[in-house]
C-alpha cells in the first residue's frame, strides 16, 4: 500500500522559515518524480514545485521560486521542501504527490492530475 505523509507544517511569522518532509512507503521512491502542491481556503490546489527522480531537475512555480527548494534523499524515501522569507500568502495546506515519469515537459508535472498518489497534507500559516 502506497502511503505519502506530510510534516513540519506550523504557524510562522512572515519572513520565517520552514521545512516540510514528506516519506514514502510502499514504493520505491527513486522511481518517481515528486511534486508539491498547496491549498488555501476556497481556491485551488495549486503546483508549488517539482523534482525528478535523480533530483537533478527540479521546478518551480514563479510565485516560490528563490524562496523555496525542493529535494529528496531517495535512500530515506523523502522529499524536502525548504521554505524562506515567508509570506501570509503562502498560508495553505500542503501536499505532496508522486508519480511515475511520462514526460520531459516540467509543465506536466505542474498540474495536480498528472499525479496518482498524494499526502494528506500539512498546514502551513503564515501571519504578517
Amino acid at each position: 500500500q502506497v502511503q505519502l505523509v506530510e510534516s513540519g507544517g506550523d504557524s510562522v511569522q512572515a519572513g520565517g522559515s520552514l521545512r516540510l518532509s514528506c516519506v514514502a512507503s510502499g514504493l520505491s521512491l527513486s522511481l518517481f518524480v515528486m511534486g508539491w502542491f498547496r491549498q488555501a481556503p476556497g481556491k485551488e490546489r495549486e503546483f508549488v514545485a517539482t523534482i525528478r527522480r535523480s533530483g537533478d531537475h527540479k521546478f518551480y512555480a514563479d510565485s516560490v521560486k528563490g524562496r523555496f527548494t525542493v529535494s529528496r534523499d531517495n535512500g530515506k524515501k523523502t522529499s524536502y521542501l525548504e521554505m524562506n522569507n515567508l509570506k501570509p500568502e503562502d498560508t495553505a495546506v500542503y501536499y505532496c504527490a508522486a508519480t511515475l515519469p511520462k514526460s520531459s515537459d516540467d509543465n506536466y508535472y505542474a498540474r495536480p492530475l498528472a499525479y496518482g498518489y498524494w499526502g494528506q497534507g500539512t498546514q502551513v500559516t503564515v501571519s504578517s
